[in-house]
């Protein structure tokens, strides 16, 4: 199954996280189908903190990718992405 989650980047202490669609036996940061977009908790005033391609996601969960939970809660928390 496809699930649309994060995956981890950056280095210690600077997170970065890259929205993808992989397959869930996948491990979080290993091989992905797509990036989707990426959120940055870590942004200043000036960065955007989170990008999304809607017509991918769209895409995706339309042809019955699910989406994680926390994914779930950054969409509602940026709706603007």
């Amino acid at each position: 199954m496809v699930v649309i989650r994060l995956a981890r980047g950056g280095s210690k202490n600077r997170p970065f996280y890259s929205i993808v669609a992989t397959d869930k036996r996948n491990r979080r940061d290993s091989n992905f189908i797509e990036r989707l977009g990426y959120y940055n908790p870590k942004a200043t005033e000036k960065e955007q903190s989170m990008r999304l391609a809607q017509d991918r996601l769209t895409y995706w969960t339309g042809v019955g990718a699910q989406i994680s939970p926390t994914v779930k809660r950054l969409m509602k928390d940026h709706p603007s992405a």
